[in-house]
Formats: structure tokens, C-alpha cells, sequence
């Protein structure tokens, strides 16, 4: 395992990074999530969402540390997440923050792009 980690790509680094954040950050949102569910609504909008994305970010993540061919078009699908970013942080924090969203999401849609990545996916 040790050997597999010190061989995986920058992009693939890259990639584990921002789906960790995510991960970080739906468990952050999560007390509000259990909080609409247990006052107001128990089916509601953001907790379906919350549900979905917490389940392909897990799947997701699992499939790349396997090295799954599969993996390579899921991380490609979470990691069109940030491009509804951009336009998020530009109101909410202005150019900073959009910059800031548009520099990962280059740098994450280019480094899964290389043929090394690629390639590091080769699991059946």
C-alpha cells in the first residue's frame, strides 16, 4: 500500500485532497442537515443532496485508492463540482475567491487529464 501511495500521480494527490475537503465539509453541514430532518421536513431537498454527494464522494474515493479503471470517469464527475463554484465564491467573496475556484478547477481537470494518470488507473 505504502509503495502504491508514493507512486500515484500529483493529479491524483490533487484529486484525494479536494474530495477529502468535501467529505470535510459535508460533515460540517451535516448537524443542519439532521436538524431540518428532525424539525421541519424528514425528506427535504438539501438532505437528499447531502445523502448523494456524500455517497459518490465515498465511492468515488474508494475506487481511486483501488485503482479502478472506473475511477478515473468518477473523479472526473466530482471533480466538475468546482466549475458551480466559481460563480458561488465570486458572490461570495468576490474576485479572490473566484480566482481561487478557478485555479482548482484547472488544476484538477488538468492534472486527471494526463496519460500518467491515466495509465496509474489500470484495475480491472
Amino acid at each position: 500500500m505504502i509503495s502504491t501511495l508514493r507512486g500515484m500521480p500529483a493529479g491524483v494527490w490533487l484529486f484525494l485532497v479536494y474530495a477529502f475537503i468535501i467529505l470535510a465539509m459535508l460533515g460540517i453541514s451535516l448537524p443542519a442537515v439532521v436538524n431540518l430532518a428532525t424539525g421541519d421536513a424528514p425528506i427535504s431537498g438539501v438532505g437528499l443532496l447531502s445523502a448523494l454527494l456524500l455517497a459518490y464522494t465515498i465511492f468515488t474515493i474508494t475506487l481511486v485508492l483501488q485503482r479502478k479503471q472506473a475511477a478515473w470517469a468518477f473523479s472526473q464527475g466530482l471533480a466538475t463540482l468546482t466549475i458551480p463554484l466559481v460563480p458561488l465564491l465570486w458572490f461570495a467573496t468576490g474576485l479572490v475567491g473566484a480566482v481561487f475556484a478557478a485555479v482548482l478547477a484547472l488544476l484538477l481537470f488538468r492534472g486527471l487529464r494526463t496519460a500518467r494518470v491515466r495509465d496509474w488507473f489500470n484495475e480491472v
